[in-house]
């Protein structure tokens, strides 16, 4: 049996603050044939990230994934936005896994109005 020693990260950094997004709620989601699939929730600690792999071991596989950042619920909860509307609020990032003996992590730089990602290490 081959054991795959890859895994899935994130960390949520929040530009405007200048500081790591603690609170903020993720979902992953795994992606067949247009089905999604919800693997689990998390939430960032107070460094902006999860204090496990979000995916790793025997679950993780190559694949089409989704992270889903509630960036809305943190925005109004961090920064005290209190409108009906804001710019930002659900941000889905898909993305592909081809090596399950990768690490793969998915950043977020999040601010009131605007977002970036890239795979990071």
């Amino acid at each position: 049996m081959t054991e795959f020693t890859g895994k899935l990260t994130t960390h949520v950094l929040d530009t405007a603050k200048g500081g790591p997004a603690s609170g903020l709620v993720i979902e992953l989601w795994q992606i067949s044939d247009n089905n999604r699939n919800l693997l689990g929730t998390f939430t960032t600690n107070d460094d902006g990230r999860i204090n496990q792999p979000i995916l790793g071991g025997p679950d993780f596989c190559v694949g089409d994934y989704e992270l889903l950042f509630f960036a809305g619920d943190y925005l109004r909860s961090s920064h005290a936005i209190d409108v009906d509307r804001l710019f930002l609020d659900l941000i889905p990032i898909r993305f592909g896994i081809d090596d399950a003996n990768q690490h793969y992590h998915v950043p977020l730089l999040l601010s009131p109005y605007g977002y970036s990602t890239y795979r990071g290490s």
